[in-house]
């Protein structure tokens, strides 16, 4: 799939029913980091995930394990929240979800390339400072 240079965000979202019409929401980060401002005009391209049509286990039949909501490769623009045990700046993204970025200082804004993923975290190179 061929990928506009024109993409402003990318991001995972459920879609929901509102009265008489369907919701997309745009998770906050994305209009607070100044990708997409608020009453602007976008256009949405709407691609299934893999797992769209899997909405249970079939082993268990429990719902499937929530998936991290980075990819490696992925670019992303994060705020610094706290430092880690081993000094590395924490990032929290979509339902807290960890991203551990080596050389981050608390309130930093940088723009990341996730290089690791893993079920409870995953790590960020910094690849452009305060955005």
């Amino acid at each position: 799939m061929e990928i506009s240079d024109e993409l402003l965000c990318l991001f995972s979202a459920d879609v929901s029913v509102q009265d008489d019409k369907y919701v997309v929401e745009v998770p906050r980060r994305e209009v607070e980091t100044g990708s997409v401002e608020a009453g602007s005009t976008y256009r949405v391209a709407l691609i299934a995930s893999e797992d769209a049509d899997e909405s249970e286990d079939a082993s268990t039949g429990a719902p499937p394990e929530p998936q991290p909501p980075v990819e490696v490769g992925e670019t992303r623009y994060v705020e610094i929240e706290d430092i880690g045990k081993q000094g590395d700046g924490i990032a929290r993204v979509e339902r807290g979800y960890v991203i551990i970025v080596p050389g981050a200082e608390v309130g930093e804004r940088v723009k990341i390339e996730v290089t690791e993923v893993k079920s409870n975290f995953a790590v960020g190179e910094i690849i452009e400072e305060s955005f």
